[in-house]
């Protein structure tokens, strides 16, 4: 583990005991907690514990640390927001008195026994993570129309394209194979995978599963994936019981066409190229790889991570298909990775020059089970002369 990552947990770790004593401090605030305290600090304390504490061991049971965070985090956010606004309305009515309908000024009221700020906070969170957790896991069809110059035979080009399966996070096999019907009832040329099918959390037997739900899409071209930063695994094939070359034999053995930074040519209409991850080093470049090619024909490329757009857009590359960004995940971090230069874009279709880049953000997910501000999808891309 290098010294980035560690600083990253410890950096998250201490945001998160400071997001929970927040949530303590705030619990406090509510009127029956003063109660059941009695007058007593430690009391007071010890209450208003009990809520974020066993409201974070149930996540953390059914959804992991990372989610746990999450969900911390939001509250966090949205309680502050909370009591800005009710600090906000309790200022203005201070200073707006209201009267009677004699026209005098209407006594104090005493308090009322409710906290609304910690009330709309917890409705709030709730609502928004719920819905976060349905467009995770709620798989839609994404449709793009493209244009080209180029001949492809007098009839249009249909591409399926989905990418972060990582089957087992939010679906599993049985799911996945419905899945397969869906993409298989759009009547594709072509299946593209681009990339982190499964990942180390993945079992043997989803894998296996998959791997012949995958193989049995009936396609006018065949079913062509491309390598994920996690399809070979992080933490070797002792972790998950078996390695990248098994996964690459299940892949062969249901008739998946695998590239690796190789172009084929496919019914003398159009090549494929299908690029090694970014993240190994003896991956080929765009230069490299176009070499021999006719340029008159249309060209796609299938690279998992959308790092390398100067360079395809220069070779004169006609389509890009891409994953691996799950769409940004969540507002507002769904754009950090292209404001920090990590990734050329982070979800939808580009035009740089005669180039068009689509990114997908995934069919699934991965540690996060929430998506905001993006969708859980698969593409079908229509591509006409």
């Amino acid at each position: 583990m290098n010294l980035w990552w560690i600083l990253l947990i410890v950096i998250s770790l201490s945001m998160s005991a400071a997001g929970f004593l927040f949530l303590i401090s705030r619990f406090a605030k509510f009127p029956w907690v003063e109660r059941l305290a009695r007058g007593s600090r430690i009391r007071r304390f010890l209450i208003s514990s009990v809520f974020p504490l066993t409201g974070a061991v149930i996540l953390w049971r059914l959804f992991g640390m990372v989610n746990v965070m999450i969900c911390v985090l939001h509250l966090d956010v949205f309680w502050i927001l909370a009591d800005i606004t009710g600090g906000i309305v309790q200022k203005f009515r201070k200073k707006q008195p209201q009267k009677t309908a004699s026209g005098q000024p209407w006594k104090k009221q005493p308090r009322k026994p409710v906290y609304i700020p910690g009330i709309c906070a917890l409705f709030l969170t709730a609502g928004y993570l719920g819905y976060a957790w349905y467009t995770a896991h709620h798989v839609i069809r994404t449709d793009y129309e493209l244009q080209t110059e180029k001949d492809l035979g007098g009839e249009p080009l249909k591409i399926v394209m989905f990418g972060d399966s990582h089957v087992g996070s939010t679906f599993h096999a049985d799911r996945f194979t419905e899945y397969c019907r869906e993409m298989e009832a759009c009547n594709p040329d072509l299946l593209v995978v681009a990339g982190d099918f499964v990942d180390d959390d993945t079992t043997k037997e989803d894998m296996a599963a998959s791997c012949e739900a995958l193989g049995s899409i009936q396609t006018k071209y065949g079913v062509y994936f491309v390598y994920g930063n996690h399809d070979r695994g992080y933490y070797g094939s002792e972790y998950r019981d078996y390695s990248g070359a098994d996964l690459t034999g299940e892949l062969l053995k249901n008739g998946v066409r695998i590239l690796q930074d190789e172009a084929v040519l496919i019914d003398d209409r159009f090549y494929l190229i299908g690029r090694e991850d970014a993240r190994m080093l003896y991956r080929s470049d765009m230069e490299s790889l176009m070499e021999g090619l006719d340029p008159e024909k249309y060209i796609v490329v299938a690279d998992h991570q959308p790092h390398d757009y100067e360079a395809q857009a220069e070779c004169g590359v006609d389509l890009v298909l891409s994953g691996h960004t799950h769409g940004g995940w969540m507002i507002p971090i769904n754009q950090l990775a292209v404001w920090t230069g990590t990734d050329d874009q982070a979800y939808g279709h580009e035009k740089r020059g005669q180039t068009d880049f689509i990114v997908t953000s995934g069919i699934s997910e991965w540690e996060l089970k929430f998506k905001s501000g993006t969708v859980s999808e698969y593409v079908v891309i229509t591509v006409s002369d």
